[in-house]
């Protein structure tokens, strides 16, 4: 709703930007209670992020091409695993010490940098709408619009916030995207001390090992994106994966 009212270039631009300076701020925890809080408010921050950009595409593509665009978009998560971990390992053995912080504080400082250069650019450059975009021309601008249009009419208007809650359709999405969360946490939250507990040692041999299957990840999301939006299927395109 407020990336609709004031425009994704600077609400997509604050989440970023606040994610980026709250993730710095956790090279500064010591305790256990100043941990949980600033992971509630990286929570709060980064809350908007998602279903924003899922909205954003929403405005660019039709239904018919937005599986292999949100595959694109979702590859971000595999694909911070697989630059991430063995970065993430290398920081925290090269910089450990320097300037009197520990290697993990250096991983959260640097790695907060890209969030918040990459929200600044979001501000600067990014188009809210096809409108706005000046390297589209008015003919493209048109067929774009034309073909979302003709898609948008025939889909029903008039929700309410009761209605949606009394949808069985919907607590199934939730439910879908419950166990796929949770898979994906865990997988990401884990798989280094799982690595580890092989025997492997050292930070960056754990993260390269931990990035194999982020690779397999990306391959798979964009094959079956792109298979989606070829053959104009959803429902066994989710449920064979």
């Amino acid at each position: 709703v407020i990336l609709h009212k004031v425009g994704a270039r600077v609400w997509i631009a604050r989440i970023m930007i606040t994610w980026g300076l709250i993730s710095a701020g956790f090279m500064f925890t010591a305790s256990a209670p100043m941990f949980y809080l600033l992971r509630f408010l990286l929570g709060v921050a980064e809350a908007g992020f998602y279903p924003g950009i899922i909205l954003f595409l929403t405005y660019w593509y039709p239904s018919h091409r937005r599986a292999k665009i949100i595959a694109i978009f979702m590859s971000a998560i595999p694909i911070s695993g697989i630059f991430g971990n063995p970065l993430s390992g290398w920081i925290m053995d090269s910089f450990h010490g320097s300037n009197g912080l520990a290697g993990w504080q250096w991983m959260f400082l640097i790695e907060a940098v890209p969030a918040i250069l990459l929200g600044i650019a979001v501000f600067f450059f990014l188009d809210n709408g096809i409108r706005h975009a000046k390297w589209l021309s008015e003919a493209e601008k048109q067929a774009i619009e034309r073909e979302i249009a003709q898609e948008e009419q025939g889909k029903e208007r008039s929700h309410s916030v009761a209605g949606i809650f009394r949808d069985p359709r919907i607590w199934l999405m939730c439910l879908i995207y419950f166990c796929f969360v949770m898979g994906q946490y865990g997988l990401t939250f884990w798989m280094p001390t799982l690595v580890k507990a092989t025997g492997v040692a050292g930070n960056l041999n754990i993260g390269l090992i931990s990035a194999i299957p982020f690779i397999c990840a990306v391959i798979a999301m964009n094959f079956f994106g792109r298979s989606a939006d070829r053959y104009r299927e959803r429902r066994w395109h989710l449920v064979v994966p």
